[in-house]
């Protein structure tokens, strides 16, 4: 298993002290999200063979290790135009994880067009849907033979506000892609989107699980839908967090054990977002927290 820090806290530093920072916070892995000097969101890679090289350089002297690389790119546009240059972003991605040496990359679903490419941002509407999954297997058509053939793994999260955001239709869509190479990553921050019962979800996960990102959230149906009071009344907006393990109501203990009895092996992500304030602490917190339960479970 790989023990993985999402470092988009600290992407205030350059790209060649990032490993180190990693390192002091007691990680060996890297998920690297995305981040305006190397895998931007959305536009094609700020990368060049001087920072492949320093970023390599940097890597190896803190002895950290990249664990998967998280490209965003509107790979599921039903504008033709923008979701053929996703694809070409997505090409070269792949060919900078070959550069690193890197054999995993994630991503989600994806939301559709730009804003100003479609009649709306937010597909969970159901305006665009159809539209938007028949994209998305345009791009996968023209993908998934270059990552089997470079012998990288994609592993896919549906995402609030996704064509895909709940754990079905994800996990059927994933296993009709029908390639060893695409993989199904459950994200503990969306539990409550995804369903109520934790154990029985990673269960129904385990054939195509290889990734999961770890935080917390509050769920937001609790409470007979009072949770979160939101204003003005009857509004659409759904709030999801990405909190410290213990700062939500996501059940770590059914988290954890669920994946010890399926057998994960896979790669753990410490995913927080909400405390840069504190991300050194959280950091440390996450790492600390995470080891804790692996030990407790996967004997």
């Amino acid at each position: 298993m790989k023990i993985a820090l999402d470092p988009f806290m600290h992407r205030h530093l350059s790209l060649e002290d990032l490993p180190s920072k990693v390192a002091e916070l007691g990680y060996d892995w890297i998920e690297l999200s995305p981040r305006a000097d190397f895998l931007e969101w959305f536009k094609a890679p700020r990368v060049f063979p001087d920072r492949v090289k320093s970023f390599k350089k940097a890597l190896r002297d803190a002895n950290v290790g990249i664990a998967s690389l998280l490209p965003m790119y509107r790979w599921a546009s039903n504008d033709e135009v923008e979701r053929q240059a996703a694809v070409k972003h997505w090409k070269r991605a792949i060919e900078i994880a070959v550069e690193l040496g890197v054999d995993t990359m994630n991503s989600e679903f994806g939301r559709g067009p730009h804003p100003d490419k479609g009649s709306c941002y937010c597909c969970h509407t159901g305006s665009m849907i159809e539209a938007c999954e028949d994209a998305w297997w345009r791009s996968m058509d023209e993908l998934v033979p270059i990552f089997e053939r470079e012998g990288i793994n994609l592993h896919v999260e549906p995402h609030p506000e996704d064509w895909c955001e709940t754990i079905q239709p994800a996990l059927d869509i994933i296993r009709t892609v029908n390639s060893k190479r695409v993989k199904f990553l459950y994200c503990a921050p969306h539990t409550f989107y995804f369903g109520d019962d934790t154990k029985a979800m990673l269960r129904e996960s385990a054939d195509v699980l290889a990734h999961v990102h770890v935080g917390d959230t509050f769920n937001h149906k609790a409470s007979s839908g009072l949770r979160y009071i939101l204003n003005p009344p009857g509004t659409q907006a759904r709030i999801h967090q990405h909190l410290d393990i213990g700062q939500g109501e996501v059940p770590w203990d059914d988290f954890f054990g669920t994946l010890a009895e399926v057998g994960f092996d896979g790669i753990m992500t410490a995913c927080v977002f909400a405390w840069e304030d504190r991300a050194d602490a959280s950091g440390k917190f996450m790492r600390s927290e995470m080891q804790r339960y692996v030990d407790t479970y996967f004997k």
